[in-house]
C-alpha cells in the first residue's frame, strides 16, 4: 500500500468505535448512474453519522484523483476501461478490468472487522468480493440491486450464463447478509438457499435533495423544449434492457389522434438508438427524445411530466425494482406502470394509490387511461398527493443509513 493510500485509510478508520464499511461498485460520484447516486447518498450519510466509509469504484477520467477524501468518504478509484458504448465486447472488457482491479484494491484495503458491501455492478462482483473479504477476515454483505445472471438469461436467451448461478448462490449463502430492494427479490434470494434470517429488505430512496420544483422553473423548461401546450407523458431514466419500452411506441401510435399528448423520453442507454429509429420510421411525431439531465436539474426535469411511465419486461420483476419510482414520488407526480400485474412495483403503486397499472398487451386500455387523466386535473392532483405521502413514508438516505448501521451491528455480532 502506498504512503498516500495508507494515510487516507488511516484517516478513514481512526475512530475505534465507528462501524467500518467498504463498498465496492463500478460507479461513484461524479458519475450519475443510479447506483452511483445511491451509493454516494448512503456513503455520505454514514460518514456524517460518524462511521468510517471507504468506496472502491472505477475512475471516470484522468482529472479524477485515484485516491481522495470526499465529504468524509475515502474513495479509491481503479484504473479500468470504460468502453460500454463499444458494444458487448467493450462492456465485457469494462467489467473484467474493473473486476480485477477492484478485487486487488479490496485485498489491499479490507481488514478484520470491516463490513465489505458488494453491489451488483459489474454483475457477480459479489463472488470475488466474498472470497477476498473472507481471506482478509472481513464480514461481507451483498447489496443486491439486480439479480444476475437471471436478468441476462431473460434478456438474451443465453442459458449457458446459468453456469454462474452455483458460484453466485454459494457466495450468497456463505455471506453474512444479503440486502435486497423488496420482498420479491428477497424471496428469490431465499429460494437459492440463503436462510431467511440472513436476508434483509432495505428499499432504495429518492436522490438526496430532490423535491417538488417551482412552477416557474418547470414552465421555463417546457418552453425551452417546445412542450408549453402539451400534456407530457414522461419516461425519465436509463433506457435499459430490463425496461419494456417497445410497447410505449405502440401507445404513442394509439395516442396519435390526440395531439395535445406527447410522449417524452429523457435519458440514454442501450435502447436509445433503436427507439429513436423506430419512432422515426413509424412517423410518430408525438414522440420526443432529450438527453439525460444532471442531478442538479433533476427536480425540474422530473416535474416536467404530467404523468410518469415506469416499465418492466416480463420475467424481470423478481430480479429488479426500478428505484426511479422514489424520485417520481418525491416530486409529486402520478405513475403509469406498464408491466407484470403481480410484480411488487405494481402492488406498491396500487397499495399507495398514486398511479395506474397495466400489462404490456393492454395498449388500448393504457391509451384510454392516459387520455382520461389528461383531461382530469383533479384526479391527477389526488394521485400526486398520494405520491407525496408515499415518498414521505419511504424515508431517505439518512434513514437508510440508520438501517444499514443497525444491520452492520447485527452482522458484526455474528
Amino acid at each position: 500500500m502506498s504512503q498516500k493510500r495508507r494515510s487516507y485509510a488511516a484517516l478513514n478508520h481512526d475512530n475505534p468505535t465507528a462501524l467500518r464499511f467498504v463498498f465496492v461498485n463500478r460507479f461513484y460520484w461524479p458519475d450519475e448512474q443510479a447506483t452511483a447516486q445511491l451509493l454516494a447518498d448512503l456513503a455520505e450519510s454514514l460518514a456524517a453519522a460518524g462511521h468510517a466509509v471507504t468506496v472502491i469504484a472505477s475512475r471516470p477520467g484522468q482529472s479524477c484523483p485515484l485516491v481522495e477524501i470526499r465529504l468524509g468518504v475515502a474513495v479509491f478509484r481503479v484504473r479500468s476501461t470504460r468502453r460500454s458504448r463499444s458494444g458487448l465486447a467493450g462492456k465485457l472488457i469494462d467489467f473484467a478490468s474493473f473486476y480485477l482491479g477492484a478485487l486487488w484494491s479490496l485485498a489491499r484495503t479490507a481488514r478484520r472487522g470491516d463490513i465489505v458491501v458488494a453491489m451488483t455492478d459489474p454483475p457477480l462482483i459479489g463472488i470475488g468480493a466474498w472470497l477476498v473479504a473472507r481471506l482478509r477476515g472481513a464480514r461481507v454483505v451483498h447489496w443486491v440491486q439486480d439479480i444476475y445472471p437471471e436478468i441476462a438469461i431473460t434478456l438474451t436467451g443465453h442459458r449457458w450464463l446459468g453456469l454462474a448461478k452455483p458460484f453466485r448462490n454459494l457466495a450468497w449463502r456463505a455471506s453474512n447478509r444479503c440486502v435486497t430492494l423488496g420482498t420479491d427479490m428477497a424471496a428469490t434470494v431465499v429460494a437459492k438457499g440463503v436462510p431467511p434470517d440472513r436476508v434483509s429488505v432495505i428499499p432504495n430512496w429518492a436522490p438526496t435533495g430532490l423535491a417538488p420544483a417551482t412552477d416557474a422553473a418547470v414552465l421555463a423548461l417546457r418552453e425551452s423544449w417546445g412542450l408549453s401546450d402539451k400534456f407530457v407523458l414522461l419516461y425519465s431514466g436509463n433506457l435499459g434492457r430490463v425496461h419494456d419500452l417497445e410497447p410505449l411506441l405502440d401507445l404513442a401510435e394509439q395516442l396519435g389522434p390526440v395531439p395535445r399528448i406527447t410522449l417524452v423520453f429523457v435519458g440514454g442507454g442501450p435502447q436509445h438508438a433503436s427507439l429513436v429509429a423506430a419512432a422515426r420510421n413509424r412517423g410518430l411525431a408525438n414522440v420526443r427524445f432529450f438527453p439525460a439531465q444532471p442531478r442538479a436539474s433533476l427536480s425540474v426535469a422530473l416535474a416536467l411530466g404530467d404523468l410518469h411511465i415506469v416499465t418492466l419486461r416480463p420475467g424481470c420483476a423478481a430480479a429488479v425494482f426500478p428505484s426511479k419510482l422514489y424520485g417520481i414520488a418525491a416530486v409529486g407526480r402520478p405513475v403509469l406502470f406498464v408491466g407484470p400485474r403481480q410484480s411488487e412495483i405494481a402492488r406498491t403503486i396500487r397499495e399507495h394509490g398514486f398511479g395506474v397499472c397495466f400489462q404490456r398487451d393492454e395498449t388500448a386500455a393504457v391509451a384510454a387511461a392516459v387520455v382520461a387523466l389528461s383531461t382530469a386535473p383533479d384526479q391527477r392532483a389526488k394521485l400526486a398527493l398520494a405520491a407525496e405521502r408515499f415518498s414521505r413514508s419511504s424515508g431517505d438516505a439518512r434513514s437508510a443509513a440508520r438501517l444499514w448501521a443497525a444491520l452492520a451491528v447485527q452482522v458484526g455480532s455474528t
